[in-house]
């Protein structure tokens, strides 16, 4: 049985279609399972669990070979990077241990303990955790998510007519498709042993966020007013949300980081390791998230 936490967002319905299509067992570990009334077609066991409960987690992952982790505390009611990415992480490789299960974390390219993002700081942690913990374990770690930002621009294009940009957009950024990262999950899940490597994961394209809004546009048939949030406005909400509306502050400090911090990537070496991944560019994943796009994605 593979146990995939986090099984019902973009990258894990992606890893759960491949992984089923190999006809292997498959359970999905969600805390909402309103969210994954699109995998009943797969046929897999959804399991309600808390990342964030250590009780439940023990529980969702008992019989498992392997566990798969591709949870994120970034965004969302009541979760953050510390409870959900670097506390829930803990949980199940916790579980996973119990069970005897060989454990896949998904990471970012970029996780250090002195990041200025909170997110890169907890997957850092996380992974430590994971190296210390004893068992058979792989770190796949990726750049941004095409799909992510595009969410983000392409609901503001159609709600208002507008494409937020934090900053001034001109910093180039590594964009990976969720595609490709499922594919290398499903490799080192399915094909490979779990040895005890990291993977470093990113796509062909070094973008700005200016040109992924422009391409975005083109790919959608639709323009818009692209709307910049200066760099001073993100430095007061990240100060003063702190509090308040931590999730906006945390938005604001990683929008910050990105606009100003070196975000490219050379996936070529891990390419290399992994011919036969698919190297999808920023106009064909944006081309298929817009065809292919779920309200629940």
């Amino acid at each position: 049985m593979i146990v995939v936490a986090g099984g019902t967002g973009t990258l894990g319905t992606l890893l759960v279609q491949r992984l089923v299509a190999r006809s292997l067992p498959v359970r999905v570990l969600t805390r909402e399972p309103s969210r994954a009334g699109h995998l009943q077609k797969c046929h897999v066991d959804i399991v309600t669990a808390d990342v964030r409960d250590a009780a439940s987690v023990i529980a969702a992952v008992a019989g498992a070979r392997t566990v798969v982790s591709v949870i994120h505390g970034f965004t969302g009611a009541g979760v953050s990077p510390a409870s959900v990415d670097e506390g829930g992480n803990a949980n199940l490789i916790d579980a996973a241990g119990k069970a005897g299960a060989a454990f896949v974390l998904t990471s970012i390219v970029g996780a250090s303990p002195t990041s200025p993002m909170e997110l890169f700081r907890a997957k850092y942690a996380a992974e430590q955790y994971l190296m210390r913990a004893g068992v058979p374990w792989t770190i796949v770690r990726a750049t941004a998510f095409v799909e992510t930002w595009a969410k983000i621009m392409a609901d503001s294009l159609g709600a208002n007519g507008t494409i937020p940009i934090f900053g001034r957009g001109e910093n180039p950024i590594n964009f990976v498709s969720a595609v490709d990262v499922a594919a290398v999950l499903e490799m080192v899940t399915a094909d490979e042993p779990t040895s005890g490597r990291a993977i470093d994961l990113g796509g062909p394209d070094n973008l700005t966020f200016n040109a992924f809004a422009a391409l975005l546009q083109q790919v959608v048939g639709r323009s818009g007013k692209v709307k910049h949030i200066p760099r001073t406005a993100l430095r007061a909400i990240g100060l003063s949300m702190t509090w308040f509306k931590p999730e906006l502050a945390r938005l604001a400090r990683a929008a910050m980081a990105m606009d100003t911090l070196p975000m490219t990537f050379d996936a070529s070496d891990t390419r290399r390791t992994f011919p036969t991944l698919p190297n999808t560019d920023v106009r064909t994943a944006l081309e298929h998230y817009v065809r292919c796009k779920r309200p629940d994605a």
